[in-house]
């Protein structure tokens, strides 16, 4: 067993080396804590697989073999509990283009699409790009303290949107992302009933299943509702979403037919061979310890974020984060809007953040924690020091 103690502690230089995280701002100074990108070297087994495949020297057309199945079905299965036929399985290069091809598939021009506001940002392109309606179905907040707030879900409001036949799909975030929910079994349930009674197909994106705190459990969607479809990919958990690889899961055959002919129609039914070798060394027993390794360093850094800005910033509360390297804090207290908190952090306190209206939610910014502690503790040495300057307001 390999020792990763320092391991996270240190990660290499990615300012020009193409980064979209580093290399989008030309400021040498400022700190990128804002696309889900980790700044952490992806296994070390998955490196040796890369290396391997790179020291063959051809890199033509890929075959996706029975291995690559196996390696899905069994990780998915011995560490979830996540029972999946590989005849079920659509390989991708993305979870995006997943969700566009899928919406492409189930959805006309003009119907709707239901999602859980604040979400994924890429959720509003998606369904805009196919000509589909976004109907939203607002999470309910519920604080649980002067510094820590969480999200439910608003059961009445999606059953009220459920019975409307023009809306025919609900993408679901689990783990839900900026909200940092895990979701339960009951409430996965909830939601399958919901859908079951209404004809409605719910499309689960489960990007950072693998990233769940101490103590917290990913619930597969597919668990509870034998008609979702299931997009899933190493991407998030072990840092590669370079490599381009993802997988639908969809147990009808019929609605399986209709979204693999979208994703040809789409051109990205093709992957290339390092996604491919990526993947199977992912899920492999060591992969898997590395990943632990990763997640508890992770959740000492979810600490240091929790402790700092409730010390620091008391009036800025967060939500408690159960999945997901991605704090979402409410800033709404400042007076300023989040898009040009945003803008100002980065000019001028040379930190990077996310603001909320990406997400569909004003007043909040959303912090990527999966960098190594001592920069992210600069990052929010900075990010409050900026904050608690007397007479901060909004310059609109």
């Amino acid at each position: 067993m390999m020792d990763y103690s320092r391991y996270f502690d240190t990660a290499p230089c990615r300012r020009g080396s193409g980064s979209y995280k580093w290399d989008s701002d030309e400021d040498p100074e400022v700190i990128p804590l804002w696309v889900a990108d980790m700044d952490f070297r992806t296994a070390p087994c998955v490196i040796e697989a890369l290396r391997r495949r790179v020291e063959h020297g051809v890199f033509g057309y890929t075959l996706v073999g029975e291995d690559y199945y196996a390696a899905l079905c069994r990780w998915f299965s011995s560490r979830h509990g996540y029972t999946i036929d590989p005849r079920m399985v659509i390989y991708t290069s993305g979870v995006v283009p997943a969700l566009s091809a899928i919406i492409q598939a189930l959805a006309s021009p003009g119907e709707g699409v239901i999602v859980q506001t604040p979400v994924y940002n890429c959720f509003f392109s998606s369904i805009r790009n196919n000509g589909c309606r976004i109907v939203e179905n607002p999470l309910i907040r519920r604080d649980i303290d002067a510094s820590t707030f969480t999200y439910e879900m608003d059961f009445e409001g999606l059953e009220r949107l459920a019975r409307d036949p023009q809306n025919r799909l609900l993408l679901l975030c689990n783990p839900h992302n900026p909200a940092g929910r895990a979701w339960t079994r009951g409430e996965l349930a909830r939601v399958a009933q919901i859908a079951r009674e209404n004809g409605l197909t719910v499309v689960s994106d489960e990007i950072h299943c693998e990233l769940t705190m101490p103590g917290i459990s990913y619930v597969p969607y597919g668990t509870v509702d034998e008609g979702g479809i299931i997009c899933l990919s190493p991407s998030k958990a072990f840092n590669t979403a370079g490599l381009q690889i993802a997988n639908i899961v969809c147990p009808d055959g019929e609605t399986r037919a209709r979204i693999d002919r979208s994703i040809n129609v789409n051109e990205v039914c093709d992957v290339n061979p390092f996604g491919v070798e990526g993947l199977k060394a992912a899920y492999t027993s060591e992969g898997g310890e590395w990943l632990d390794a990763l997640r508890r360093y992770l959740s000492g850094n979810y600490e240091l974020v929790r402790e700092y800005l409730a010390r620091e910033l008391p009036g800025c509360p967060m939500a408690r984060l159960e999945a997901t390297y991605l704090p979402w804090i409410d800033v709404s207290a400042l007076g300023v809007p989040s898009e040009e908190l945003e803008e100002r952090l980065r000019r001028e306190a040379r930190v990077w953040v996310n603001c909320g209206e990406m997400y569909g939610k004003g007043g909040f910014i959303r912090l990527n924690i999966a960098c190594p502690r001592e920069r992210l503790a600069e990052g929010l040495r900075r990010l409050a020091a900026f904050l608690r300057k007397p007479g901060l307001q909004s310059r609109t």
